[in-house]
């Protein structure tokens, strides 16, 4: 299994950890050296804030456990297609890489509506790899939504 399927994975198991919750089932985690360093899932509905992004906590916690708000040397791994916010998030953090499963079609910002990470006007412009397990990232998140209809 190659590093980026083992770490989407990880990202996964932290998105049914949200489901369970009863949260949009999106996972994130930031890995450095090979190691995880944080885990984060959606906590916009528990906590009652809309920043709270699975994306946005797992940066968070990253930060807090390095020390310092640069994560130049950390790849983000999140089952969906950041949104605009997340995006920026990665570009203002200095993340090296941001690696996703499902594509967005409603807010994706890695590139399906809009491709903030690749605009040349930023300081900082982290790679980019879409489609990571995309089908079970995608099935997370349609089985969440069919069963609340």
């Amino acid at each position: 299994m190659d590093e980026h399927t083992k770490f989407m994975k990880e990202a996964l198991r932290v998105a049914e950890r949200a489901r369970e919750q009863d949260e949009v089932p999106i996972g994130a985690i930031v890995v450095r050296d090979g190691k995880v360093i944080s885990r984060a899932h959606n906590t916009k509905h528990r906590d009652k804030n809309a920043l709270l992004h699975a994306e946005i906590v797992a940066l968070s916690k990253a930060a807090k456990k390095i020390g310092d708000w640069r994560l130049t040397d950390c790849d983000l791994y999140v089952t969906l297609e950041p949104c605009p916010m997340c995006a920026g998030a990665c570009i203002n953090a200095r993340v090296r890489s941001v690696i996703f499963g499902a594509y967005d079609p409603k807010a994706g910002c890695c590139g399906t509506l809009y491709n903030l990470p690749a605009d040349p006007r930023f300081n900082h412009r982290p790679n980019v790899i879409g489609g990571v397990l995309e089908k079970e990232c995608g099935e997370i998140l349609s089985q969440f939504f069919k069963k609340l209809r």
